[in-house]
């Protein structure tokens, strides 16, 4: 996961939310209209249905979580308990209901996040896995884990993705964990700074860092938010690195462990 001390400052909740919503109805149109959801996806072991287990078993863990904070530990401790292959299972579970069940439920779920993320007060923390979250950063993580698993039903089914002003948030993100980039690949985190310039999908420039910063990332906004969801490897992408620093982190970005 995310390192949750991030500095997002700049993301707005009310303006990231109906990202959020719209990211769950671009995919829901896309898996409503396949016929055969045991289409294996780019994740190993991963079918459509497994994808679709998958982002509906985390609204509910976000419910829990808003809701009743006093029961998260029990998700906690299910997840500790179930070790490295908890995702699996919950999503192999998940994909063995019944395609309508599991269409309903996924769409009740992001229905009940949204509004539940909607209503919470934007300083009322609330447990997650390693730390407390706000809204503030809750909605964005949505909307990436959202479009990056929803990357993988486009690949499968091998329908081109218009992309969107929603990468923004993804892209936020990903500069945002160029820390967590270096802590998982087990190396010094780079104490100079940074700037990322990327392309939006409509010609905009969306930019973070001092624009006199040594180390630079420059490319398409679509390519950088593939890159730290590790849905492409950096040799399929066009992201260019202007120092050592800022060439390493393309080699090891993300954004979730």
């Amino acid at each position: 996961m995310l390192d949750y001390g991030l500095d997002l400052s700049g993301v707005e909740r009310d303006l990231a939310l109906p990202g959020l919503v719209a990211e769950g109805e671009e995919l829901d149109a896309l898996v409503s209209a396949a016929a055969d959801w045991s289409k294996p996806t780019p994740a190993a072991g991963w079918t459509i249905a497994h994808q679709i287990a998958h982002l509906a078993a985390a609204d509910a863990n976000v419910l829990t979580a808003i809701r009743t904070p006093e029961a998260f530990d029990a998700v906690l401790k299910r997840v500790e308990a179930a070790g490295s292959g908890h995702a699996d299972r919950e999503a192999a579970e998940g994909a063995a209901e019944p395609r309508s069940a599991l269409l309903d439920r996924w769409r009740a779920g992001r229905t009940e996040v949204a509004a539940a993320l909607r209503e919470i007060p934007l300083d009322q923390g609330f447990p997650w896995f390693g730390s407390q979250l706000t809204a503030t950063l809750m909605v964005p993580l949505r909307l990436m884990e959202t479009w990056a698993h929803g990357q993988d039903v486009f690949d499968t089914l091998g329908v081109t993705r218009r992309p969107t002003s929603r990468l923004e948030h993804v892209a936020a993100l990903g500069v945002a964990g160029r820390e967590l980039s270096f802590h998982a690949a087990q190396s010094p985190l780079p104490t100079e700074p940074f700037r990322v310039e990327l392309a939006g999908p409509d010609g905009e420039t969306w930019s973070w860092g001092p624009e006199n910063a040594a180390q630079r990332v420059e490319g398409s906004a679509l390519d950088f938010c593939l890159l730290v969801t590790r849905r492409r490897p950096r040799t399929e992408t066009g992201l260019t690195a202007v120092g050592e620093d800022a060439g390493k982190w393309l080699d090891i970005a993300r954004v979730f462990l």
